[in-house]
């Protein structure tokens, strides 16, 4: 197994493809800490690995308060002693609309959730990692950094910046063992918000949802969307020792999205 022995925790784990990572990594051996706001999902998810013979523990917490952060790693170390991987999974979007019409307050919320709380979270796991010489982070960005989309000002930033916090992580860890890459995926409709995303660029745009949809997927070189199991394969790559080599990169799952 390619994770045994390893315990990893999820943010953003309750469903689409941080519960996808979350069954993947657990199916490879790792014990698993599941986290997101909903205890509902991400116990649902952490049942399933325990079904399925695995490890798992679950824990809600609101990534936009400091605190939870403290929660999760707390949680992961109780539960199993240790924390070898963190995946920085949990995101929100943010409202769709165009950066002029943009508050403070919604900015502020987006930049709490998927750039602050990823730093925090590798500020807590990174001493203990870099006393062992060993150790693992993955964040999750999205194609979108790479690419220009409007309605999209907050999130898109947040995670350009996520790639940026990767590459310094990625410096500072090279000489202690620890590994740090980020992954971009494309769109991956089967997950809620990408279903909720298309919907509210469709009422903006005042087109149908299948429209949306269309033009978005025209501009992918295999035509069609990614999966999230799809997603979840080539976050086990980047934490697992098939990329020991790999540290500081970016990674795009997206079809053919992104060339850079």
């Amino acid at each position: 197994m390619l994770l045994a022995g390893q315990v990893a925790i999820v943010t953003g784990g309750g469903r689409g493809i941080g519960r996808a990572m979350a069954l993947k990594f657990a199916s490879e051996g790792a014990a698993v800490v599941v986290a997101a706001r909903s205890a509902k999902e991400i116990g649902a998810v952490a049942g399933e690995i325990k079904k399925a013979g695995g490890k798992a523990a679950f824990v809600a917490a609101d990534l936009a308060r400091e605190a939870d952060g403290d929660k999760i790693v707390r949680a992961a170390r109780d539960a199993f002693g240790a924390v070898h991987i963190l995946v920085n999974n949990g995101a929100t979007y943010g409202p769709v609309q165009p950066t002029e019409k943009f508050s403070a307050r919604d900015w502020d919320e987006v930049m709490a959730v998927n750039l602050r709380a990823p730093m925090l979270l590798a500020k807590l796991v990174l001493p203990e990692m870099y006393e062992r010489k060993s150790g693992v982070i993955l964040n999750i960005s999205t194609v979108g950094a790479k690419l220009a989309f409007g309605l999209s000002a907050a999130y898109t930033a947040s995670k350009a910046g996520l790639i940026g916090l990767t590459r310094v992580l990625a410096a500072e860890g090279a000489q202690n063992g620890v590994r740090v890459n980020a992954l971009c995926p494309g769109p991956v409709t089967e997950t809620k918000m990408s279903q909720d995303l298309t919907k509210e660029f469709s009422a903006y745009s005042k087109c149908g949802a299948d429209e949306t949809l269309h033009q978005m997927l025209s501009g992918i070189l295999q035509h069609r969307p990614q999966t999230a199991e799809e997603i979840a394969s080539a976050a086990l790559f980047l934490v697992s020792d098939q990329s020991r080599a790999i540290t500081g990169q970016t990674l795009n799952v997206d079809g053919g999205m992104a060339f850079y």
